[in-house]
């Protein structure tokens, strides 16, 4: 590797030492307690696949080039200069992490494995070796951003189409205007995906509950967030927040997409506007009498996966909970749950990469919990998470239904 190429890399590692990335780097005694809490090294019991294996990568560089013992004393030390080898070393350290942080609930100290692998990723951005799918999607989603206008036209005519499947779900006498787009000053803005499905379930929710509401023209799936890029990211959230400022709502409703809602909710800093997910969104209309579900209809064993991003690390466990309490009279819970329930294997991006066999293998802590509970069907709320479950169903041949929990309400509303 070039020199000049190096000292850039060694600029990026600098840019990311702050106070909260030294303290875990210096932190970890390698215990090994965070082994059998990921769901990788569960199902390829190997070293490089745990928590600390990973963190290692990162470490060894951070001592090569930031410590003085790595400079004087690289053998002793354990430290290992930037080359070739180690990027690749980060990139499967980065890139088999799904960013659940399950193990930091484990860890003694509290170290965020996801925090330092962002290291490892800005590394992969600077040097061009991000995963080629993630850098191909996050920019598609950037040049939409500035050409929206263009793709307006379009959208629209494929909404025409959905609003009739709406009107028939609830059975009114018209379909126009059930998908509402460029609604100022509404109640609720909807950031939603690029599938139908995404949109049709939770738009038979916000008209049953009389929502005054609009839909986004952008998705809400992140891709230079998974990418590891941070300002692809930010272009890529700037687009919902400006289109919710421009409209005047007072609510920005983000789809069964966990990181969708993390970014606009914790990591963007004060916004005009509130930050919800559909799931919150639907348990406050049946709280507030706005919907009526079909209560027991569910009549088969049921259990939920917690969603990482929406559960872990977002906080949002009851609501999911009492929800299908009420619509399932045979609800079971998986073990570990809440915060401490095992991940699918799918999130960070990895159900957009060329990986599936390493994620069937990655997923048989849950597939080990869906069997101990017996249940025949399993609600998620995360489109990746969907994906993921499916996968691990056709992986493993489990006898069950994958379904989302909007697409289970909007199913079983009492209209």
């Amino acid at each position: 590797m070039e020199k000049e190429k190096i000292r850039e890399l060694k600029k990026l590692i600098a840019s990311r030492l702050t106070r909260p990335m030294r303290y875990y780097l210096d932190t970890c005694t390698r215990c090994g307690l965070c082994y059998d809490t990921c769901h990788a090294y569960y199902g390829i019991p190997k070293k490089e696949y745990s928590p600390v294996g990973r963190a290692e990568v990162v470490r060894r560089a951070v001592k090569k080039h930031f410590r003085p013992s790595g400079a004087l004393l690289p053998y002793w030390g354990d430290a290992t200069a930037i080359d070739e080898r180690v990027m690749d070393e980060m990139k499967e350290a980065a890139f088999s992490c799904t960013g659940c942080r399950r193990c930091m609930m484990y860890c003694p100290f509290g170290i965020d494995m996801p925090y330092i692998l962002g290291i490892a990723k800005i590394l992969l951005i600077g040097y061009g070796n991000a995963p080629e799918e993630l850098v191909m999607l996050a920019d598609a989603a950037v040049e939409k951003g500035k050409s929206i206008d263009e793709f307006k036209e379009g959208f629209r005519s494929v909404i025409g189409d959905m609003e009739l499947e709406v009107q028939k779900r609830l059975g009114l006498p018209s379909a126009q205007g059930l998908i509402p787009m460029e609604k100022k000053n509404a109640n609720v803005l909807f950031v939603g995906l690029s599938g139908a499905h995404s949109i049709i379930h939770p738009a038979v929710i916000f008209n049953a509950a009389r929502e005054d509401w609009t839909l986004s023209f952008f998705e809400a799936v992140n891709f230079g967030m998974f990418a590891g890029d941070p300002g692809k990211m930010q272009l890529i959230a700037d687009r919902v927040v400006n289109e919710a400022k421009a409209l005047g709502v007072k609510e920005v409703v983000i789809v069964e997409c966990g990181t969708a809602y993390r970014i606009p909710k914790f990591l963007l800093g004060p916004l005009p506007f509130k930050v919800t997910s559909i799931v919150e969104k639907i348990h406050q209309y049946i709280g507030e009498g706005r919907i009526r579900i079909k209560e027991g209809a569910i009549s088969e064993p049921l259990t939920y996966h917690d969603p990482c991003q929406l559960g872990r690390n977002a906080g949002v466990f009851d609501e999911p909970r009492e929800i299908l309490g009420r619509l399932a009279s045979d609800y079971r819970e998986m073990s570990p749950t809440r915060e401490y329930n095992w991940c699918c294997g799918g999130g960070g991006g990895l159900v957009a990469l060329d990986n599936e066999e390493f994620r069937i293998k990655t997923g048989k802590a849950k597939k080990d919990q869906i069997d101990a509970t017996g249940a025949r069907i399993v609600v998620s709320a995360c489109e990746n998470c969907i994906l993921q479950l499916n996968t691990i169903k056709d992986g493993y041949g489990l006898d069950v239904e994958v379904r989302s929990l909007s697409e289970l309400v909007a199913d079983n509303l009492a209209v």
